[in-house]
């Protein structure tokens, strides 16, 4: 009964967040063909976002979809694509995703998405072989062989032509659809300074004596295939981001056993309808949601909690699909299959999450949508300026080429333009954050942390202080037997006087009653039968006749009605009640046989919790609507100042307290797990709901936690930390990489060693900078709770 009261959170993950809460309001996500920068990005969000109806357009370079919330009356699907295809780009709606194909080999077969990047990633692979197998040659010719033989030039001409064509297509075709909806983006900067060397190579080629004899054919090679390679790297890399989602949706039981007719019958997972009733044998995965209706067995639930500890299940208890059968035979009813499925709405949280957007990168967008106009502009001033040097003052550096004409100093100013295209390519600004956040966001559904969107990630690491609901986030929030003790002159033992008290209460539906009966148990002892009479006593106890013996359990004042006298026990009866435990007396046969205290306990890591949040610098409230001896008293096991306690708060009253602290300048991160919680949770910067809350309070948080275990919240707070770490990095980095090297590819021409290659050390720098934000992003797959919760020792 009670694992069945715990797993009722189960529920709210299977049900989709709404990103807008306007009455009538459609949300839809658009894969976006064609962006390869945050210039991209900001393009297409404008695009949308001038749509009729839209109320919010976010765009993701590094998942390649844009979500868009609008209003169905006013505007159309249609009206959106043609937005996308406007701004230069292509789109179509993502269908809901098929039901999973098993092979004959018992996997599943990959899906649309998977093939059509596996599809992609090939090509991009071929495409890339035959821009270096052309390259080399290239090269190799116009290093060591330059005006060598006659011919050479229309040699270097027939190689380069199929890269600047071939392996250079996708870059023109992009800059043409965009140029031709007065747009700019990193594809223009690439394909007009590649067009820019090839171009004046070929007028060389032909007319020698009118511009000298060099050639910027390996520039043009260069400048394609090292971009090429480095778009081809980070569309490896931005696959590998969404691993977390792939290990997800691999957790799924591939065939069901299911009774029907009164026959087992195997079956594909899709073809499971909620009421089957499914036979799981020891070792096999729970196909789907579902109530035990017979047998009893430990499950491995650590997919969705992270727990190693098995959780024993029985009859009327929830099982979760994908969590794993040990050791007995189960009988299940299923209760909910296919995308309604638990794991099916982690996955998609985790999607939601991936989607979505930073406030940090905003920034980034904001300065691409100016940056890529602005460098054609320095680009064009860079030109000019170089070729009025060379002309008008007659500067014109020496040994710019070999055999070039000393009165075409054009030619030096077009290589610094050229160098200038190439190396502010903006690819590493659209990735800096959206790749961050992929990875952070995985390792967090990993790890039983389901953080709901890029803005919550960030949120969470500004928190400096911590309020945390004491019933069901400190505490178990179920009371719990703990002391059982005999009075002195009682002629029973404590085992004796705990079979009788746990008879009695059997017949009650108090839930002090039942912690009673399941303490008993917990120990062995069987409950006394039979229950002769029973009477419950509202506010005061029961009394019971059982087992030949008169009872009273209850209060102080049930005793002193009944003339008990409890002088001998008081020594005992009050540290009890000082501890913030509820001491029931017991009397049997007329006289005070002993004491049973109930409390409910602290959780397993809450004290660890505490210790490693106070040891971050944050400053831990509690808050609960007990009275204050018990407050203080559990503030006193998980150590929290008893400054930081907040007792006797009425449920509407914390979020009033919440908004207090934040009065006083804390950015406060409040943990709950109930219905009363919601508006504090609400209320407070970040919303944390603890995986063994209520519906309406997980659907209220920004972050869930899915074992339900304090221990988590410093697994998302360090996560958090992580993340953001790495998108400042990449940030700094973007915009660090365009700082240096745009004025060095302007000076180019002064130096002597770039005077001829800047162009091609501008390609190579750029494709850097994208491969080495996705691959630092990419680190965050080795973080590790562990390692990261180890940082604080903690005593035990």
């Amino acid at each position: 009964m009670a694992e069945l009261q715990d797993r009722r959170q189960i529920n709210s993950l299977i049900e989709p967040t709404p990103q807008t809460p306007a009455p009538g309001s459609r949300t839809t996500t658009l894969a976006v063909e064609g962006m390869t920068c945050a210039s991209c990005v900001r393009r297409v969000e404008r695009s949308l976002s001038k749509v009729p109806g839209v109320a919010e357009a976010s765009v993701n370079l590094a998942t390649e979809r844009a979500t868009v919330t609008f209003a169905p009356d006013e505007t159309t699907l249609a009206d959106l694509i043609g937005a996308v295809e406007k701004a230069g780009y292509g789109a179509e709606e993502v269908a809901a995703a098929p039901a999973p194909v098993v092979t004959a080999t018992g996997e599943y077969e990959p899906d649309a998405e998977s093939v059509r990047r596996q599809r992609d990633l090939v090509r991009r692979r071929n495409t890339l072989v035959l821009g270096i197998a052309l390259s080399i040659p290239v090269i190799v010719l116009s290093m060591f062989f330059m005006n060598r033989f006659p011919g050479e030039n229309w040699l270097l001409l027939a190689l380069t032509t199929p890269i600047w064509a071939y392996v250079g297509w996708d870059f023109h075709r992009t800059a043409l659809r965009v140029v031709r909806h007065f747009g700019a983006n990193m594809d223009v900067l690439v394909s007009l300074g590649s067009t820019a060397a090839f171009l004046m190579s070929v007028v060389v080629t032909i007319w020698p004596d009118v511009v000298g004899m060099t050639t910027f054919y390996d520039t043009t090679a260069l400048i394609v295939t090292l971009i090429y390679l480095g778009k081809y790297l980070e569309a490896r890399a931005k696959g590998q981001t969404s691993e977390a989602i792939k290990r997800l949706a691999g957790l799924r039981a591939n065939v069901a056993h299911v009774v029907r007719g009164g026959r087992e019958l195997d079956l594909p997972l899709e073809q499971v309808v909620v009421g089957d009733e499914l036979v799981v044998r020891p070792g096999e995965k729970i196909p789907t949601d579902g109530v035990v209706l017979s047998g009893s067995s430990p499950v491995d639930e650590s997919m969705l909690t992270g727990e190693s500890l098995p959780v024993e299940k029985s009859a009327g208890e929830t099982v979760i699909g994908a969590t794993i059968n040990q050791t007995g035979m189960l009988r299940v009813r299923a209760t909910r299959v296919g995308s309604e499925t638990t794991l099916a709405g982690i996955i998609r949280m985790v999607e939601q999450a991936q989607g979505s957007k930073a406030p940090i990168q905003r920034l980034a967008d904001t300065v691409s949508g100016i940056f890529v106009p602005a460098v054609l502009v320095i680009a064009l001033l860079a030109f000019m300026g170089w070729t009025v040097a060379g002309y008008v003052f007659g500067f014109a550096p020496q040994g710019v080429a070999e055999g070039m004409a000393v009165t075409s100093p054009w030619i030096v100013a077009l290589v610094a333009a050229i160098a200038v295209l190439v190396v502010a390519c903006p690819c590493a600004l659209g990735l800096a954050t959206p790749t961050a956040i992929m990875v952070g966001t995985g390792q967090g559904a990993e790890q039983g942390v389901l953080i709901k969107g890029g803005e919550s990630l960030e949120r969470i690491e500004a928190v400096n202080a911590v309020v945390l609901d004491k019933t069901g986030t400190i505490t178990r929030g179920k009371p719990e037997l703990i002391d059982v003790v005999v009075a002195p002159d009682a002629a029973l033992t404590e085992d004796e006087l705990l079979r009788l008290a746990a008879g009695a209460e059997s017949a009650s539906e108090h839930p002090l009653a039942w912690a009673i009966v399941e303490g008993a148990q917990a120990r062995g002892i069987l409950p006394a039968t039979p229950v002769e009479r029973f009477a419950a006593i509202p506010g005061g106890g029961i009394e019971a006749r059982i087992a030949g013996h008169d009872l009273f359990i209850g209060t102080r004042r049930l005793m002193a009605e009944h003339g008990f006298e409890t002088t001998d026990i008081e020594d005992t009866l009050t540290p009890l009640e000082a501890a913030g435990k509820t001491a029931m007396l017991v009397a049997v046969d007329g006289a005070v046989a002993g004491i049973l205290g109930v409390a409910d306990t602290v959780k397993v890591g809450s004290v660890e919790a505490v210790a490693r949040l106070q040891a971050r610098g944050i400053a831990v409230w509690m808050i609960t609507g007990d009275n204050g001896r018990t407050a203080q008293s559990v503030a006193e096991q998980v150590g929290i100042p008893a400054n930081n306690v907040l007792a006797e708060v009425l449920p509407d009253q914390k979020a009033m307290q919440v908004k207090r602290l934040q009065a006083d300048g804390a950015v406060v991160a409040f943990a709950g797990d109930g219905i009363n919680d919601a508006p504090a949770l609400a209320q407070a910067d970040i919303g944390i709901a603890m995986g063994t809350g209520t519906d309406v309070a997980m659907e209220t948080a920004d972050i869930a936690l899915v074992k339900g275990n304090l221990r988590s919240l410093v697994t998302a707070l360090a996560l958090s930390r992580a993340t953001m770490r790495k998108s400042r990095q990449n940030l700094f980095w973007a915009f660090a990489y365009n700082t240096v090297l745009i004025p060095i590819a302007i000076a180019s021409p002064a130096i002597p060693f770039l005077r001829e290659t800047a162009p091609i050390f501008a390609a190579a720098a750029m494709a850097l900078s994208s491969v080495t934000v996705v691959t630092n992003s990419l680190s965050l797959r080795r973080f590790s709770r562990k390692r990261e919760s180890s940082a604080v020792p903690v005593a035990q």
